[in-house]
Parts: structure tokens; sequence; C-alpha cells
């Protein structure tokens, strides 16, 4: 008897929620299933990514037990001479890396030089599968991973010119790697690498396997002291976490605001779940007066939610395949921001990400529909079955001062700083800003709507008497809204700050006519290029840039450096300067300029005494300023050009800075330029397309947060409108009691848009107020502690009031809408409800 009355108690809550409210159940679940999809489709497609380059780092590295790395460029190939005879040391395997330019294809390929003899002991996957071993020795076979012969449409057999800086090297494809796995790239024989690409005496890696039984970690610790500066040798595993950090930052931030839809679909679902207790009230009074437990009521409640949290999660995990199988063909595994240039890979899934995506969408679903749940059970059963009573719903459950509390904490948090360069507290203070904010709406909006005066019509009186009388439904109705709302402003304000300090900064970065520079290579005009390019006609100025990439710590991405000429009175004025200059004392080393990024990961503030590791030595500088920079943000510091001429005896360049007598002789300029190194394939540009390639660049990496903005932008508004449809559906006594005292249904719309207007507006207003709260802690400290660089602060005034008059309109229209659906009813059986 007691499980046939359990499952009658089932029936009557689940099976009358789900019959009365399909439509509204539908939204949520499909909410849910929007947020399951984006936050799944963001993880499968960022895992494939950082899958394919730990695949590459496993592919180099091989069965290697340290690795040997050092600046970009290389080090002494003397170091492994050191090191292969060492006495813990079985076997070295030296490696050059190059990237070259390859016919048809705008980014490059890398080729790794290494010798076939150790290379066969530690790293098999390197070595080609041909016909004729003697192809792994000539210096012209070059081997090709699968994906790179496909990137490349080459074939074995064929000839494939390599442009590397001014040289090019005609190759044959000998044939393919074994298995090389998904990177791109090719191998070639170390000698011939280092002869066609000016590599001679220099190594960019040594792969270490350690002779049987010896400590690995006592033998890096000997290795590391014979080592010259700037060249560490570390577990490969270290060399994973640097590559993975490049991205680190992206990647969480993507996939936090990929979870920011899942949290609006569990507020939508929380609307929803709200808004159905209110209308059943009187049916859940019946079931407590039949016997119903305060908690057995609140379970089934709280189930309701569990099961369009399962329904939503089941489709989306489907979704989220089906999108992340779409992103990687279409936008490639870096979604468009350029970190995973040389990743082809396709998408797999695990059963324990599938599992966690869809725990974390019924999780959504069931705390959003806790609060509805308790709001049910606690009704008085006597007085819930009486009509009114319903205004009271959820009047207990926001509270101005623990609302206040928790705005507090959030603001507190935004003061605490990052964890392993992760802003974690930064999202908790977003997270304690939006659930502060909705709990202190309803009070908030009561002392609102009693500063609006009384109404001259009947309409917009009995409007405004109805949104004072229950603040705890308009704030059920408005929390996704709100959400959505602060969601999309705190991004548009952001994003906007973001793209014109980028407009600002590459404005004051690029004063030259032209810039030059020859892909692919990390020196690429010597002395004499230099000559020849100062020389072109109408050429009044050329100031050439040497960058290098230096490693200052082995766990994390190397380091820019650049060396331009920066005479110490004119330095200020050639950079974006956030701090400085700061004059250097009597004595001092030569001087540093460094980027936001240095200052946060290395502590390189104005004022300090630091060393860099500069050919092989460490060199101690003065930090005499902070300029901001949006193109490094792993690090980049900048020395005078003739300082490091003076270390290190090098005066080839990579970049050269012209500027013209006569800005309409620019085609003439080009067209010598190009006369005046034959052979070179060189990218001219302008600071005009400079900046339209960077700001295009922009546009296509955040495309991907556009997207979620909208989908969380969408949820809310779905929400809005099964809001309103809901309450208008629960009132339908109330409507039927107005029009037999007189009320035409012109007169109940026109209250219905009041109450709309109303509503809506307030929701936008406080969700445009949170979302630029948020913006500041977005800026000031989520981006600056993921991305290390600043911005001012830009807010695009006319398109968020054009977004906020379009939210309010919908809002009213959906109001009307849903007024004329419930006014479709007769008003006597409306009415007979509560006879």
């Amino acid at each position: 008897m007691a499980a046939r009355i359990a499952g009658i108690d089932v029936r009557a809550v689940l099976g009358g929620a789900f019959a009365q409210n399909r439509a509204r159940t539908a939204v949520a679940a499909f909410a849910i299933a929007l947020g399951v999809a984006l936050g799944l489709a963001v993880q499968l497609v960022n895992g494939t990514a950082i899958e394919a380059l730990a695949q590459g780092v496993r592919t180099l590295s091989g069965d290697a037990d340290l690795t040997v790395r050092g600046p970009r460029g290389g080090f002494d190939e003397g170091v492994y001479a050191r090191l292969a005879q060492d006495r813990d040391v079985a076997i070295a395997s030296p490696a050059v890396e190059v990237d070259v330019r390859v016919r048809g294809q705008a980014e490059s390929l890398r080729i790794i030089g290494i010798d076939a003899f150790r290379a066969g002991a530690i790293q098999p996957a390197l070595l080609g599968a041909t016909s004729d071993r003697l192809d792994v020795l000539r210096p012209d076979a070059l081997f090709l991973s699968n994906a790179a012969m496909t990137w490349s449409g080459a074939a074995a057999g064929e000839r494939l010119p390599l442009q590397g800086g001014s040289h090019t090297l005609d190759v044959r494809i000998a044939g393919s790697l074994v298995g090389a796995g998904q990177p791109r790239l090719g191998v070639m024989d170390i000698a011939a690498v280092q002869d066609a690409f000016d590599r001679e005496g220099v190594l960019t890696r040594i792969d270490l396997r350690l002779v049987s039984g010896a400590d690995r970690a006592a033998v890096q610790r000997r290795l590391a002291s014979m080592l010259p500066a700037g060249v560490s040798v570390d577990p490969p595993e270290t060399t994973s976490r640097a590559t993975e950090r490049i991205s680190r930052s992206y990647r969480i931030n993507l996939n936090v605001l990929a979870l920011v839809a899942l949290f609006t679909g569990g507020l939508l679902v929380f609307s929803t779940q709200a808004l159905s207790a209110v209308r059943r009230r009187s049916q859940f009074a019946l079931l407590r007066t039949l016997g119903m437990t305060r908690r057995r009521l609140a379970t089934l409640c709280a189930l309701e939610g569990t099961l369009i949290g399962a329904v939503g999660s089941t489709a989306g995990l489907g979704a989220g395949y089906m999108i992340a199988v779409v992103a990687v063909r279409v936008v490639g595994a870096d979604l468009g921001a350029g970190y995973f240039g040389a990743v082809d890979a396709g998408v797999s899934v695990d059963v324990a990400t599938l599992a966690m995506f869809f725990a974390l969408g019924v999780l959504a679903a069931t705390l959003g529909s806790v609060v509805p749940a308790i709001e049910a059970a606690r009704a008085a059963p006597a007085r819930a079955l009486k009509a009114g009573d319903e205004e009271s719903a959820f009047a207990h459950v926001y509270a101005v001062r623990r609302g206040l509390i928790v705005i507090d904490l959030g603001a507190a948090m935004v003061l605490l700083p990052p964890v392993d360069g992760i802003p974690v507290f930064g999202y908790a203070a977003i997270a304690c800003l939006l659930v502060g904010t909705l709990l202190v709406m309803p009070g908030a909006a009561r002392a609102l709507l009693a500063r609006i005066p009384r109404a001259s019509g009947a309409p917009q009186a009995l409007a405004l008497a109805q949104l004072r009388s229950a603040p705890g439904q308009m704030a059920a109705s408005l929390a996704s809204i709100v959400a959505s709302v602060a969601l999309m402003v705190s991004m548009a304000v952001m994003v906007a700050s973001f793209r014109q300090s980028l407009d600002d900064w590459l404005g004051q970065v690029l004063p030259a006519s032209l810039y030059v520079r020859v892909p692919g290579a990390e020196a690429a005009f010597t002395p004499q290029h230099q000559a020849r390019i100062a020389s072109v006609p109408g050429v009044s100025r050329a100031d050439f840039v040497r960058e290098e990439q230096l490693l200052l710590d082995a766990s994390r991405p190397r380091v820019a450096l650049l060396a331009r000429p920066l005479p110490d009175d004119d330095a200020p004025v050639r950079m974006a300067l956030v701090d400085g200059p700061i004059a250097r004392p009597s004595g001092a080393p030569p001087a540093v300029w460094v980027n936001e990024a240095i200052v946060d990961l290395y502590g390189f503030s104005p004022g300090r005494i630091v060393t860099l590791p500069i050919a092989g030595r460490a060199v101690a500088f003065h930090v005499s300023g902070v300029w901001r920079d949006y193109a490094r943000p792993h690090g980049a510091v900048q020395i005078d050009r003739d300082v490091h001429v003076s270390l290190t005896g090098d005066r080839r360049a990579t970049t050269a800075a012209l500027w013209l007598d006569d800005e309409t002789a620019l085609p003439r300029v080009v067209e010598a330029l190009r006369a005046a190194l034959p052979g070179a394939s060189l990218d001219v540009s302008t600071p005009g397309e400079i900046r339209a390639l960077s700001l295009a660049a922009f546009d296509r990496t955040f495309a991907v947060t556009y997207a979620l903005e909208l989908a969380g932008v969408a949820i809310g508004l779905v929400g809005l409108s099964s809001a309103f449809g809901a309450l208008v559906l629960a009132r339908r006594r109330e409507f039927g009691v107005l029009r037999h005292l007189g009320m035409t249904r012109r007169q109940v719309a026109a209250m219905l848009a009041t109450e709309g207007a109303l509503t809506s507006a307030i929701g936008v207003a406080a969700g445009m107020l949170l979302g630029f709260v948020v913006s500041l802690v977005l800026i000031h400290v989520v981006n600056r502690q993921s991305f290390h660089w600043g911005m001012s602060l830009t807010v695009p005034g006319v398109e968020l009031a054009a977004f906020a008059i379009v939210v309010v309109l919908l809002a009213t229209l959906t109001a009307i809408a849903s007024g004329r659906h419930a006014m479709g009813d007769d008003v006597v059986r409306a009415v007979k409800e509560d006879w």
C-alpha cells in the first residue's frame, strides 16, 4: 500500500508538472543541453589540441630521460661533446630545428635535423621509411610526417623548395615518417640543415638516455652545472608543461565562458521551476493536506530539475561532440586563436569527460530546482489553497543583507593573487557578484518601484501594484536575463576595451613606413643584406631589429629578446611605456625595458638589477621601464642593439623598419627591395596592413567568445519569455476577475505590457550595472592575471543602449503575446477555479 501511495505521489507531482509545463520544460532542457554542448565542445577541441602538442613532444623526445634546451636560436654544439662523454649518459641525440616556408602555404613547416645513428636509438619515430637506407644521410632528402604530407600537397619522390631566411633549398621527399603521429614536421640530416640554414656549430636540443641505474634527478643537477647560461636540462615532461602553458589561459577562459552558458541554463531551470511552483501552489497544498510530507514534496520537486538536467545533458553530449568536430574542421584546433597552427588532429572523447559534463548538466538543473522545491514545501497548506497566496512566494528566499555580504566577499576576492597563474579568485569574485546581485534584486526592485509615482491609467496602476506586491516572483522571472545581460555587457566592454587598446598600441609601436622580414628564420638579414636595404632609393632611414627567444624558466614558454636601436634619451618615445622611465644610476649595467608579462611572471620590476642569458653567459641589466605589449604574453625584453652586438658579436637582424622620403613611392621601394635581395621571400608590410591583419586576428580569436556570449543571451531571453508565460498562466483567475469588473482585453494587454516593460527595464538595468562591474574584474584582474597585459577602459555606449532597448522591447512584446494567449481561455471558467 505504501508503495502504491508513493507511486501516486510521484505521478501527481511529476506527471502534473511535465503535463502542464511541456513547452517551458522543453526550453529549460534545451538550455541545459546548450550549456553542456558548448562546454563539452570547448573541452574536446582544447583536449584535441593539447594531446596533439603532447604527441609532438613525445615524438621529439622519444625514450629520452632528459632533454637539453636553450634559446630558440640554439646554443654551441660543444655542449653536445661534453654531454655525450659523460659517465652517466648512454646515448646523446643532437638536433637542430628550423622553421621554413613551403610553396603555397602561409604557415611555416618545422624541419628537424637529426643524427640518424643517434636518433634511431632514442627517437625511432623520427626515422623515415625508405627503400634506400642511405637517404637518411643525403643532404637533399626530406622525410615528412603524414600530417605534413597532406598539408603540403606533396608526394614521395617529388621535389619541394624550402625557403628559410634568404636561403632556398631544393629537397626531394624521400618518404614519410613511420611513427611521427600528428605533428606537422619534416626530418633531414643534421649536417644538411646546419649547412643550408646558417646553423653551423649550433644545436637547439639534445635528448639524453642515461645509463641503467642512474639517478635521473642527481644526474640532472650535475649536468645543469656544466651548461652555459640560458640552457637547461630537464625531463621531457617539463617541456610538455611549457608547451601546454602557451595556450592555457586562453583555454581556461573559454572553458569558463562555456560553463557560464551552463550556469545561465541552470538559472533558466530555476526560473521555470520557481514559476511552476507558483502556478501549482494550490495543488501542492492539496497534496500536503492529503498527507504528503514537506520532505517528500521538496524531494519530488527537486527531482523534476534532475530529470530536466538528465534529458538536457544527454542531448548536449551528442550536440557537443558534433560542434567539436565541425569546429576542428572549420576553424582548427586553435578555435581561431593561432596557438596551434601546426596541429592537425581529430576529435576523440573519453568516458570520464562525457560523465563529467553529464554530471555538470544534471547538477546545474538540480541546484536550480532546490530553491523552488524548498519554497513549495514551506507553503502553509491552508493559506496556499486560497487565491492570492502565490504573491507571497519566494519572499523569504531573497535577502538584501545576505546579498550585500556575498557582494562584499566578491569585492575582497579581486585583491587576491592568482593560483599557479590562474585567476581562480577573479572567477570566484564574478560568481559572488552575480549571486549577490540576484539576492539583492527583490529589495532593490521594491525600493525602486516604490519611488515610481502612481499612474493615472488603470492598467498602468494595476501593473505597478502587482509588481510591488510580488517582488519575489519578479526576481525569479528575471534571474536568467540578469545573468545573460551581465555576461553580454561585461564581455562587450572587455572586448571593446581590448580592441581599442590594441588599435592604439599598434599606432604607437608602428611608426615606420614599411616593415620587412624574411619568414621562417631566426636571423635573416646579414650585415650585407642590411647595407643593401638601407641603400635602396627612397629609404631615408632604416632601423634593424634582432629578435631571439631566451629560456629563462624551463617550465615556461621562452621569452622574447628584442635588440633594437634604443638610445637612452629616445627609448621612452619608441615604446608604449606604462611605468618609467627610471634613470640608471651611475655605474649601473645597461638598460633593459620589459613588458608587463615579465613583471608579473619573473618580478622584473623597474629599478631592479636582473640577469639575462645572452650568448651563453648571464649578463646584468638595469630595468629602466615597463612597456605595453599585446604580441608577447609570455614575456619580452628590449635592449639597445649596440649592447647586443657588443655581447654577442652578431650583427644579423630579423626585421627592418624603413622610413621613406616619399610615401607615394612605396611601390617602387618595394620593387627595389626585392631586387636588392634576389631569391629571398620577403614579407613587406605597411603599418596599415599590419594593423588590419592584427585586428582581423583579434576578431578571429574572439569569434568563439562572441558565439558563447550570444548563446548566453539567447538563453536569458528565452528564460524571460518562459517566465512571463508562466506568470500569466498562473494569474488566469486574476484576469477573469478583471474582465468581470469591466476591463477590456486591450486594457489587460496594456497592463501586461507595462509589467513586461518595467520588469525587463529593471532586469536590464541591473544586468548592465552588474556587467559593467564584472567587466572591470575581467579587465583588471582576470585578463591581467591570465595574459599579463593591461588595457584602458572603453564602453561601447551606443551598442549597449541599442541592446537594452531591444531586450526591453522583446520582453514587452512577450508579455503582450502571453496575455493574449491567457485571455483566450473562458474567463468564467478561470474564475470558477476560485469558487
